[in-house]
């Protein structure tokens, strides 16, 4: 699963089975702190296993977008999408790795232009379509390293 972590909204996207395409899934609201936003999502994560969701079901990691300045320096918000992945690693009991987000929001934007004419339906898609785009840079970097399933893993955060 990927994750465009934002102090407002919260991004989703997952991948396919064979772990070679990414896709948005959905967006959900950040709560009050980043350690709260990361119990909100195990939750919801727990509730779609509860109700039968296949797409929660089936994911083995996460990987959380950590936003860095265009010169790769850590910038305002670095340090809450850390604190966020800690606490949702220890949560979910699922590895978590931090991807470098730079330009995720705007290639996700430009996608979204291509097929999404009216600015404000794109606008509510734009966090799921972030996500996609970071878990899509982390597949085809590691994607064959992912595990296939949360029995194949341990929990830590990895920065990568």
């Amino acid at each position: 699963m990927g994750v465009d972590f934002g102090l407002k909204r919260i991004g989703l996207a997952v991948s396919d089975e064979t772990r070679l395409l990414a896709r948005a899934w959905q967006t959900m609201p950040a709560a009050a702190n980043p350690q709260a936003s990361a119990r909100a999502l195990g939750a919801l994560l727990s509730r779609a296993r509860q109700a039968g969701d296949e797409r929660a079901a089936t994911i083995g990691s996460i990987v959380v977008g950590l936003p860095r300045r265009l010169n790769g320096e850590d910038n305002t918000l670095s340090r809450p999408a850390r604190a966020f992945a800690a606490t949702l690693a220890d949560v979910t009991g699922l590895p978590v790795s931090l991807q470098d987000e730079r330009l995720s929001s705007r290639e996700a934007e430009s996608q979204l232009a291509v097929r999404e004419k009216d600015w404000r339906r794109r606008k509510a898609l734009l966090d799921a379509a972030a996500a996609a785009v970071i878990l899509q840079d982390f597949l085809d970097a590691n994607g064959a390293r992912m595990p296939l399933s949360s029995a194949d893993n341990d929990s830590e955060v990895s920065d990568t």
